[in-house]
C-alpha cells in the first residue's frame, strides 16, 4: 500500500501477513471501511493506511467473503507494533 499526501514524501507500507492470499473477495471493501473508520476515529492518513492494510491482510487469508473482527484486528495491530509479525509469530 502507498500513501501520497501533498507536500510529504510517499509512504510505502509492506504487505501484512502472508503474501499468498487465499481469497481476495471483498478485500477492497474491508480496506476502505477500515481506512474510513480509522480516519473518523482521529487517525492520520498513514496510521489509517496501516490499520487498513492489516485488516485487508487478515481477510485475504480467509476463504470466501470474509470479515475481520475487532479482536482480530487489535491483536494483529499489537503483534505488528511489537514486531511479532516480522518474526513469524502470529
Amino acid at each position: 500500500m502507498a500513501v501520497f499526501e501533498r507536500g510529504k514524501p510517499a509512504v510505502f507500507i509492506p504487505v501484512f501477513g502472508n503474501e499468498q492470499a487465499i481469497d481476495v473477495t471483498g478485500a477492497g471493501d474491508t480496506v476502505i471501511a477500515a481506512l474510513t473508520l480509522a480516519l473518523a476515529a482521529g487517525a492520520n492518513f498513514v496510521e489509517a493506511a496501516h490499520i487498513a492494510n492489516i485488516a485487508g491482510g487478515i481477510v485475504v487469508m480467509k476463504r470466501g467473503t470474509a470479515t475481520v473482527t475487532g479482536e482480530e484486528l487489535l491483536g494483529a495491530i499489537r503483534r505488528e507494533a511489537t514486531g511479532a509479525e516480522a518474526s513469524g509469530s502470529r
